[in-house]
């Protein structure tokens, strides 16, 4: 049973979603607005978040932004009516860890918590060091030499996603489905350029990585 935030103001979808999800087993409590969506995330202990972008007061952006910033790392889901993609890449720069379109089904929506919920489950550690380099999933924070780098919601998804995986390669593709979700089209390019300013930040010389290192014709190993 996971505990989850549903903020959406639409009465129709919150009672779908209540039922449907309380059925899954899992326990739920309803926002309806962005102020009250950041006040009831940040004040619980939330497995995931299901975001409406559509809100009153605050949309959803602002909101998954703010959150961020203040540290929550429970996992997010966005939903919304719109189905451009640079709205989807955007929700998932600013720290989303899916994004699923109106209309969408009962069954794919569970899907999606499902998923969503066992890449965050398991057992964890709050943190964990190579080199100078401290990442602290708790805090959602990077430390170098004890002291805190700046890191985009994105750039440490793709560290913790190196992190877990210690001594595996990892294709550009499952990099993808790992950071920015198993549907999001990315090309290598963009792939490439994440990882190179994340290696900025944590390898003593970037140009010749010891951490981060290439897989030729594949994608990347962390070494940590």
């Amino acid at each position: 049973m996971a505990r989850i935030l549903v903020v959406e103001d639409d009465a129709a979808i919150v009672v779908g979603l209540r039922d449907d999800l309380t059925l899954e087993g899992h326990e739920i409590e309803v926002a309806g607005d962005g102020p009250g969506a950041i006040a009831r995330a940040m004040a619980g202990a939330w497995d995931l978040v299901i975001l409406d972008v559509m809100l009153p007061r605050k949309d959803g952006f602002q909101v998954c932004r703010e959150l961020r910033h203040s540290g929550f790392t429970a996992p997010i889901i966005m939903l919304t009516a719109r189905a451009h993609e640079a709205e989807k890449v955007m929700g998932l720069e600013i720290g989303a860890d899916d994004y699923v379109t109106k209309p969408f089904s009962p069954a794919e929506l569970r899907a999606r918590v499902k998923a969503v919920l066992r890449r965050g489950g398991g057992d964890q550690p709050d943190t964990s060091r190579f080199g100078d380099i401290e990442v602290d999933f708790v805090r959602f924070e990077l430390r170098r030499a004890g002291t805190v780098v700046a890191i985009t919601p994105i750039e440490f998804k793709l560290l913790a996603a190196f992190v877990r995986h210690n001594g595996i390669a990892l294709s550009r593709a499952r990099l993808t489905a790992l950071v920015w979700g198993p549907e999001t089209a990315l090309t290598d390019r963009v792939v490439d350029t994440h990882v190179a300013n994340l290696r900025r930040k944590v390898e003593p010389e970037p140009a010749s990585p010891r951490f981060i290192r290439s897989v030729r014709g594949l994608g990347y190993r962390f070494d940590g």
